[in-house]
């Protein structure tokens, strides 16, 4: 499925004010998995940094949830959010002037195989990015190189154990973009380690439960809007019965120790 041209529609149109992007960002925190895995381990990160303010590269930041709520609820990090997507940016530009974060904050686009963002970082955060990238291991060296001294990378991304929606050999991605299917840890771990970034946590994300949490808040409801957009006003009544269900699902798969799961986040420093 083209996965892109969906999102890039929802964003469009929850991108008219900035009451609905703020909105949207909710919708995004509290539906998406990856984002309640996510920010648990920022928290845990800045609580490790010791340098103040804490400088971050938000690398390939999309719509800019991430960004947005790092300034929302740190005081103390100023942020550097670069994506390839110049629309997605100035979406996100109209938001922190509007809430009065955008001198926090500065915006560019960047290639990440490229990276010609300047300064040294305490924190590089790149959140479902890598499997999009072809040449990653260029990626990895550049996340290296404008490393501050003690600082950490995050990444998140599918794995290879059922990340896009693929259980079997012949299964085609859910998400058509992405140029891998997912990461096997120890080839995620050895890309970062070549790249000078030493692994120091590696999560397996989206076990049984957030699997299942997945398809029922995300999966389902694509699908639906992949076949007519005039199905967009079944997703309120959908969520009503689903929603409670998939955040239970949500907060049980985070409070464990997932043994395997479809998605990998790996700290490094």
């Amino acid at each position: 499925m083209e996965y892109d041209p969906i999102k890039d529609r929802l964003g469009a149109l929850f991108g008219r004010s900035p009451l609905l992007k703020r909105a949207f960002f909710g919708i995004l925190n509290l539906v998406f998995l990856r984002a309640w895995y996510v920010k648990k381990e920022i928290r845990r990160v800045f609580a490790e940094i010791e340098t103040r303010p804490i400088r971050v590269l938000d690398a390939g930041t999309g719509f800019g949830q991430y960004t947005y709520w790092m300034c929302r609820n740190f005081d103390d990090v100023v942020i550097t959010a670069v994506d390839i997507k110049d629309d997605y940016l100035n979406e996100l530009r109209k938001l922190l002037s509007a809430t009065g974060l955008d001198h926090r904050v500065r915006l560019a686009v960047d290639d990440l195989t490229k990276l010609t963002a300047e300064g040294q970082f305490d924190f590089v955060l790149s959140v479902d990015v890598m499997e999009h990238i072809e040449d990653d291991r260029a990626v990895f060296r550049n996340f290296k190189r404008v490393l501050a001294p003690g600082g950490r990378v995050l990444v998140n991304t599918p794995s290879d154990l059922g990340g896009s929606d693929i259980k079997e050999e012949g299964d085609e991605s859910f998400i058509g973009e992405h140029v891998r299917d997912g990461y096997n840890r120890e080839e995620l771990e050895e890309k970062l380690s070549t790249a000078g970034l030493q692994p120091i946590r590696t999560i397996f994300t989206y076990g049984p439960w957030g699997s299942l949490a997945w398809r029922l808040l995300i999966k389902y409801p694509m699908q639906l809007l992949s076949l007519s957009w005039l199905l967009l006003i079944l997703l309120p009544f959908y969520y009503v019965l689903a929603l409670p269900i998939g955040l239970v699902l949500n907060a049980i798969d985070v409070s464990r120790d997932n043994a395997a799961g479809t998605g990998l986040l790996v700290v490094s420093g």
